[in-house]
């Protein structure tokens, strides 16, 4: 599977320990953000990065960090068809696949550590999305998109 990742100034230490952790089990890592932890870097733009490869299909899953995971799942969320959830914890990791059908996992830098972020992932990836009823709740998420995003 093809991941993108990026992170702004604020979320670079961590992305470096994700980004290995995910290359170690495999997946194919789309790289991308700030250059470096001290000088600024938008999670504007960060979450561009992320929300633009999951888009075009160059990558089928996200992970988006910034400081707090806050400002860069919103920009994701500003994507047609991106459905970005911010977690703190694995069961909302879990969660945002198995009920959301969620594709971008964003979280802080200032907010969780490698122990849990490392968690969520392992949750994120190991879960399907549920379909059911919950397909009937993403269906009504695409519907606010067709009306309001043009």
């Amino acid at each position: 599977m093809v991941v993108s990742i990026a992170s702004d100034h604020a979320g670079y230490e961590l992305r470096q320990k994700v980004r290995k952790y995910l290359e170690e089990k495999g997946f194919e890592v789309l790289d991308g953000g700030a250059p470096n932890g001290t000088d600024s870097y938008s999670y504007v733009d960060a979450g561009i990065k992320v929300a633009e490869d999951v888009t075009s299909g160059r990558a089928e899953r996200g992970i988006a960090i910034c400081g707090t995971g806050i400002g860069i799942s919103l920009v994701c969320n500003k994507y047609k068809g991106i459905r970005c959830a911010l977690c703190t914890n694995e069961f909302m990791a879990k969660m945002s696949r198995q009920h959301n059908d969620a594709q971008i996992l964003a979280f802080g830098e200032r907010v969780v550590g490698l122990g849990v972020a490392l968690g969520m992932i392992d949750a994120f990836f190991e879960e399907e999305f549920a379909g059911g009823r919950h397909a009937t709740r993403v269906n009504g998420i695409k519907e606010i998109e067709e009306k309001h995003f043009k």
